[in-house]
């Protein structure tokens, strides 16, 4: 499942990015705060008559909403759409909430709690949070009285999008039409609609036969007329030096506005004004030899005729939950739990010389770890590049490699894992996350993969964490190698590596240290687009062999083991 060539010319690319061993901006300024929830569609647990749940939100102070007596109890309120929630009032009757939690949903069936509490003091609650959903609902799990929960008013407040400042976002969905199109080997299907999907790991792209001359151009049909205030454009390296952005009302008599002469590629996020039904950007002088390209064109503002876009996933909790472990407890010779991990049997990729079995290279140890061991024998009817040693295209080597597409995807959170590294040439530990795309048929790297921890068993003082995506991949993978205090060896004892993730970038930390900082927004900026906003799943192996490591020698331990102490998700 490894992808070719993700690792060759790391150490160019990590001296290259200015990102590492930074910290996330601090949060811009909040939009001005509306009451998202006055009049919207409310349901509750239960009611007692006649305080029903639409008094919580009817703004009238005056009604209220009242549950059974009895624990647990909530209220739900559906605010239509996506957005970014900033603060929860609850106002209280004098049966309230001791112990209660806050959480938002995208679908009212999985909840994320961004607020709980078991000390919770009745009156006037204001609640700061931070979240994006389209539902919030009040979940009471231990009365203050005898009686139910009872609230004059549950008010949310927040921006209607977390993205565009209160405007919505017109171009999602929308029709597409362009100067002309790629589609073959290097470009397939990049078609406009590609533009407009908010899919950052698809684009548009001027034909490669015809469309390498200047002008070249993209539109899209908003579906009404619209007041535009923002246009983001997410080029590919084949962007435009000059370029306008025009308005029409008939998709044929255009007005500029928006002109520049010095394009910068990457992200551009453009402050404009103008009315019309049609956005164009008209491209009149290409930065490379190649002709125009764009990630995402989206369009901002107010009218048109919006279709919802998917909404984005929520941010974890503060603080985060743990919603998913291992801790590998069980009898020594006892495989990994099926309910958790599966195995990938098969060949590796990148020149690797093993051949990963069905769990017969994988087991705990029966003191709370499981062991992945890398042994030195032959797979008969297995074919490998060519040992180094021997020349035989049969595997000579194998090891373990599991993951859980099957039956763990995941959005953000803090993902842990405490492992002791083996030493020796040619070996290479490593954990680390696949977009679950990847799972139903996206090619890498467009699914996006998230290397929380590699290390060469040829240089153990020293470890690796890296994204990759279509933009930055391979050699040129966004990452750092880093040590530890002293130079110390990550093979003498276990280290806990852990990957922070959410809406605005990963922190990846070793030992509770920081050494890597990704913020989305700066690699839109610099690298290109963010393709990690989407369902992950984990991978544990030990490779032997490879284009980057190297491969094994007469010096290199058989069996070596890598151990893994445990793996926890937090959200």
């Amino acid at each position: 499942m490894r992808p070719p060539l993700r690792r060759l010319g790391l150490l160019i690319a990590v001296v290259a990015t200015l990102l590492t061993f930074t910290s996330l901006p601090a949060p811009e300024a909040r939009a001005a705060e509306a009451l998202l929830s006055q009049g919207k569609p409310v349901v509750a647990s239960s009611t007692e008559e006649p305080f029903n749940a639409q008094g919580a939100v009817d703004g009238d102070p005056t009604t209220r909403w009242s549950s059974g007596f009895a624990d647990p109890q909530w209220i739900r309120v559906d605010l239509g759409a996506q957005v970014s929630i900033t603060k929860v009032t609850l106002q209280w009757e004098a049966a309230y909430g001791k112990a209660f939690r806050i959480q938002v949903s995208n679908d009212a069936e999985v909840w994320s709690t961004v607020y709980e509490t078991a000390a919770g003091t009745g009156g006037t609650q204001s609640l700061p949070v931070t979240a994006t959903g389209r539902y919030v609902r009040m979940y009471g799990t231990q009365r203050a009285t005898q009686y139910g929960y009872s609230l004059w008013e549950l008010q949310v407040f927040g921006s209607g999008g977390s993205d565009s400042g209160g405007d919505t976002l017109l171009s999602y969905g929308r029709t597409g039409a362009a100067s002309s199109s790629q589609s073959d080997g290097n470009c397939w299907e990049c078609t406009p609609a590609r533009a407009f999907d908010r899919d950052p790991a698809s684009r548009w792209a001027t034909s490669s036969t015809t469309g390498w001359t200047d002008p070249g151009w993209i539109s899209v049909d908003l579906g009404a007329t619209a007041q535009i205030h923002k246009v983001v454009l997410q080029w590919d390296p084949a962007y435009a030096k000059s370029f306008q952005i025009q308005v029409s009302s008939n998709g044929s008599d255009w007005t500029p506005i928006y002109s520049t002469t010095t394009g910068t590629g990457f992200k551009q996020t453009l402050t404009v004004s103008g009315t019309g039904r049609y956005v164009r950007m008209y491209g009149t002088e290409r930065a490379t030899a190649y002709g125009y390209s764009l990630w995402e064109f989206q369009v901002y503002g107010t009218g048109g005729a919006p279709l919802p876009a998917p909404p984005l996933p929520p941010d974890p909790a503060q603080p985060p939950r743990l919603v998913w472990s291992d801790d590998f407890e069980g009898p020594a010779g006892a495989k990994p739990d099926q309910s958790k991990w599966r195995a990938d049997p098969g060949t590796g990729q990148n020149g690797e010389l093993q051949y990963y079995s069905d769990q017969q290279n994988a087991a705990l140890d029966g003191g709370g770890h499981l062991v992945m061991e890398a042994r030195k024998e032959a797979s008969p009817g297995r074919s490998c590049p060519p040992d180094p040693l021997t020349g035989s295209t049969t595997c000579q080597y194998t090891s373990a490699r599991m993951n859980t597409g099957a039956t763990f995807q995941f959005t953000y959170g803090r993902v842990e894992a405490r492992i002791k590294v083996p030493k020796g040439n040619g070996l290479w530990p490593a954990f680390w996350m696949m977009g679950a795309d990847f799972l139903t048929g996206r090619p890498w790297p467009y699914n996006g993969e998230v290397d929380i921890m590699e290390v060469l068993g040829k240089d153990v003082k020293t470890a690796y964490s890296t994204v990759h995506a279509p933009a930055y991949n391979g050699g040129n993978g966004i990452g750092s190698p880093y040590q530890l205090p002293q130079a110390a060896d990550f093979s003498d004892d276990f280290h806990t590596w852990a990957a922070d993730w959410n809406s605005k970038g990963i922190v990846f930390s070793v030992d509770g240290r920081t050494v890597l900082t990704l913020d989305k927004e700066q690699v839109e900026r610099t690298r290109g687009p963010w393709i990690f906003d989407h369902p992950h799943y984990m991978i544990l192996n030990l490779a032997v062999g490879g284009d980057w490591p190297g491969p094994p020698d007469g010096s290199t331990p058989f069996p070596s083991r890598m151990l893994v102490d445990y793996v926890h998700v937090y959200q």
